[in-house]
């Protein structure tokens, strides 16, 4: 959780030369990471001294420490986050798809009591894991084992089987009692182990004590099994006919699942407690003399077993308080045997009559929250839950405010209760760098701030190939990681931002995903990252990066490394505002790259067809029709005539067109592309073109003679380039 301090190791000022840094015109600063909740402590000048301009410091004077304003989880914490994470999105997927519902439906009350059945089920098992593992762990199994009783009595008392509109009527005291039971077991097992093992078990000191409370606690076959024992063994024959006729009492105690309406379970009751008082009154005619057995006075005790069957209030707490019982021990006793229809919305008054007497741990985490529930003061709950663990605080929160018992008043922040816990504990996520898949879930469930919050976690994620970190939910956790390339990492991150609704910053990461799988030269990945964060002047660098492949490396390497494009090019929409010029590059880009697999591949007429039609479409950028021109010269001397006379007209036009416009001076619209790959000039790059001149004239010579699209072919002058 949150520390109150830092401690600098070693430290940046001395205990004793904190007044000296001051006097020296220095003073500690800190810096926020936007990153996650980790601070940079230093040192800096608050004043301008001679020779020393303010804010410089000379080199190795000064010392930056990073500290973290959180523990980060381990592993075993780690996947107890992973663990109850999963619980929760499910959670809050079932209260918003049902958000429409009234909140009284039998399904939507067993949906959610299910998951938070998930939260108590996982910090039990935590509990466990952690008190039997070999190394220390970060959080102790005391600790786990606290959150576990927290949250199951959480369960107990605000989601019983019943519709939540019938949780106030519902009774409680058997559930209340299964619960102490469950968590705070009295008397041990060993201790009736050890008192079964003896001859004579009534000569120790605790055998009336455990009968007592084992009885106090509903542990019926306890407390019949040493009963039997008086009965068959005891020298008493008073006690022993009492013993039995208690035994028989105890085994027929009505119980609340027995009876199917209530009225059934009432009368019952009340002929139970009948028929103790009447034991009660044939207890009181055992004469004094026979009331002790020579080692204790056996009718006291029977009495007060006696006195907690017939519900006397008296003798339920004289017997908590002799046995060293709580406040819990008092309620759940009153709940059995006091008033069995104890309703949950008197438990309230019925817990602040019990703290008078019984008053709660305040130095209790654990208890002080138990107290709270109990009481109905749900925001001093979350107050000790927060103390204990920010993870109880959030999740309890969370859950309150979906079964609508948490108060939605909102502070000067526009923060609930609710979002206000869940907050902390996203932050406290933060720590863990890879937990960052987990923590948007939490944020944007609290409103804009948390949406805000969600947004530079987001976009600060680390976008580097590598280990991924952290297995996803779901996954075993024994399972080896797996290499994560930076498009997994891109399309894991724009597919939260989806989920959420983060569309700005899903952008935003597209855009900046692209450059840098540009930088890897994954180009068709850039491209389907930048036209999804609708960079439209970013498609086009990628595009100009592209080419660039082409005039440093050639059209061998040009060609594998476009490969095909088609699937991220067809789905973009050719006919936006501002946007067709970059798409249209694209399109050349990889109509291109086609031509030059067709040609490298002995494709003469597949080539061919391609050339033409990019001239045709318009495809081809003014800038490169003198690069395209000069690799139509290996098509127009093959001994095939792929092209028609009228596409060699074409052709020829176009060489034209470039000696027109660069006569005119516009050589730097037609000619950049092929001076930068011939180095020589203007004038270089026009004698390039001689030679498509020559060709084309060859060429067109050929069809004449030969007929448009004839297949003989015969020797033809090589043009050397």
């Amino acid at each position: 959780m949150a520390s109150d301090s830092l401690c600098l190791v070693p430290p940046l000022v001395g205990v004793a030369a904190s007044d000296g840094l001051a006097h020296s015109g220095r003073a500690l600063t800190m810096a926020l990471s936007p990153r996650d909740d980790s601070v940079a402590v230093y040192s800096r000048p608050i004043i301008q001294a001679p020779g020393n301009p303010a804010g410089q410091v000379e080199a190795g004077e000064n010392h930056v420490y990073f500290a973290s304003m959180q523990l980060a989880p381990s592993t075993e914490r780690r996947n107890f986050v992973t663990d109850t994470w999963i619980a929760y999105t499910a959670l809050r997927e079932v209260s918003e798809t049902e958000g429409a519902l009234p909140h009284v439906a039998k399904g939507y009350a067993q949906a959610v009591r299910k998951m938070v059945r998930d939260y108590v089920n996982l910090t039990r098992v935590n509990w466990q894991e952690t008190s039997k593992a070999d190394v220390k762990p970060q959080f102790s199994s005391e600790h786990y084992r606290c959150l576990h009783t927290s949250f199951s009595l959480f369960e107990v008392l605000y989601l019983p089987d019943y519709d939540f509109t019938e949780v106030e009527e519902a009774q409680c005291g058997e559930e209340i009692m299964e619960w102490l039971n469950t968590h705070f077991i009295e008397p041990s097992t060993e201790e009736g182990v050890q008192l079964s093992s003896l001859e004579k078990p009534w000569e120790d000191e605790n055998f009336w004590p455990y009968i007592t409370r084992t009885t106090l606690r509903g542990l019926s076959e306890a407390s019949v099994f040493f009963l039997n024992i008086l009965t068959e063994s005891h020298p008493s024959a008073t006690l022993r006919e009492f013993s039995a006729r208690l035994t028989a009492h105890i085994r027929s105690q009505p119980r609340h699942h027995n009876h199917t309406l209530e009225k059934d379970m009432v009368r019952a009751w009340r002929r139970w407690v009948d028929e103790v008082k009447t034991m009660r009154i044939q207890l009181d005619h055992v004469p004094e003399d026979d009331r002790y057995d020579g080692y204790e006075n056996w009718w006291d005790r029977l009495s007060q077993i006696v006195g907690i069957l017939e519900g006397r209030q008296e003798v339920v707490r004289r017997v908590c308080a002799e046995l060293g019982g709580d406040w819990k021990e008092v309620i759940a006793a009153w709940g059995v045997f006091v008033d069995p229809r104890l309703r949950r919305r008197r438990l309230q008054e019925l817990a602040a009559m019990i703290f008078e007497e019984f008053p709660p741990d305040p130095t209790n985490h654990e208890d002080m929250i138990h107290a709270s529930l109990f009481s109905g003061n749900l925001e001093e709950a979350l107050e000790y839950a927060s103390q204990l663990d920010t993870w109880l605080a959030a999740h309890l929160a969370d859950t309150m405010k979906i079964v609508s018992i948490l108060d939605s008043v909102v502070d000067d922040n526009d923060l609930s209760i609710r979002d206000r816990y869940v907050l902390q504990y996203a932050e406290y996520l933060r720590s863990d760098a890879a937990l960052w898949r987990l923590t948007p879930s939490y944020f944007c469930s609290c409103g804009e701030i948390g949406k805000e919050r969600a947004d530079q976690v987001l976009l600060r994620v680390p976008l580097k190939p590598g280990r991924s970190g952290l297995e996803e939910p779901g996954l075993h956790k024994n399972a080896p990681e797996r290499e994560r390339s930076l498009g997994d990492t891109l399309r894991e991150i724009t597919e939260i931002c989806h989920l959420y609704k983060r569309e700005a910053v899903r952008r935003t990461i597209c855009r900046i995903g692209a450059q840098l799988l540009v930088q890897q030269k994954q180009f068709a990945e850039a491209i389907s990252f930048a036209a999804s964060g609708e960079d439209w002047p970013g498609l086009g660098r990628i595009v100009d990066q592209i080419l660039q492949e082409y005039i440093d490396h050639g059209p061998v390497v040009f060609a594998r490394l476009v490969g095909k494009t088609i699937p991220f090019l067809e789905p973009l929409d050719m006919n936006g505002k501002g946007r067709v010029i970059f798409i249209r590059r694209l399109e050349f880009a990889n109509r291109y790259a086609e031509f030059h697999q067709r040609r490298l591949s002995g494709d003469v007429t597949g080539a061919a067809l391609d050339l033409i039609a990019m001239f045709e479409q318009d495809v081809v950028p003014n800038s490169w029709w003198a690069v395209v021109l000069c690799d139509s010269i290996e098509l127009l001397q093959h001994g095939t005539l792929p092209f028609s006379s009228w596409e060699a007209c074409l052709l020829m036009r176009k060489l034209e067109e470039i000696y027109l416009r660069t006569s005119q001076g516009s050589g730097d619209d037609y000619l950049p592309i092929i001076t930068r790959i011939k180095a020589g000039g203007e004038k270089e790059a026009l004698r390039q073109l001689q030679f498509v001149r020559l060709a084309l004239t060859q060429y067109y010579a050929r069809c004449a003679v030969l007929g448009v699209g004839g297949k003989d072919s015969y020797s033809v002058p090589r043009i050397v380039v």
